[in-house]
């Protein structure tokens, strides 16, 4: 007996994707394998690495604890949409490449999106704050330094484009 499946329509990035997705499809593997949009990672699919992190309706959720018929015809915003409209890096991944906040990269999509919804929240982190607003996503890579520092410098960066 063929699995149930169910019509969603995701607004992601901007573009409409109309899916037919069972059930119990995950939202990460929607955008990944209904969307064609890899930038979300998978980590631990217990919702506990934060690499799957994208922004739902503006706020940071984890796509791999979300089935994807629970965000029909909600705006769904991925690694992958957080550039400029012009196409230019937006002020939080310039900052990566500025304090060199990467080394592999896999959590960095998640990173990328979580400071995006933080820096809409406190504009202005403190280093302690830049801290917490990372809290929940890990890196094995990096030791975090770079990563604050990124917020940090993304806060400015966007204080300059105004």
């Amino acid at each position: 007996m063929a699995e149930e499946l169910h019509d969603v329509r995701l607004r992601v990035n901007g573009a409409t994707h109309d899916v037919s997705v069972p059930a119990r499809r995950l939202l990460s593997d929607a955008l990944r394998h209904d969307c064609g949009l890899t930038g979300t990672h998978v980590g631990c699919e217990h919702g506990v690495c934060g690499a799957c992190t994208v922004l739902l309706d503006g706020r940071p959720v984890r796509s791999c604890l979300m089935l994807a018929v629970t965000v029909d015809d909600a705006e769904v915003t991925t690694v992958e949409g957080l550039t400029e409209a012009d196409d230019s890096l937006s002020p939080v991944q310039q900052a990566f490449a500025d304090t060199h906040g990467l080394q592999c990269g896999f959590c960095t999509p998640g990173f990328l999106t979580t400071i995006t919804a933080g820096l809409e929240e406190n504009s202005d982190p403190t280093e302690d704050e830049a801290r917490d607003m990372v809290a929940g996503n890990l890196c094995r890579c990096t030791g975090y330094q770079n990563i604050v520092r990124a917020v940090l410098r993304a806060a400015e960066l966007r204080r300059e484009r105004g």
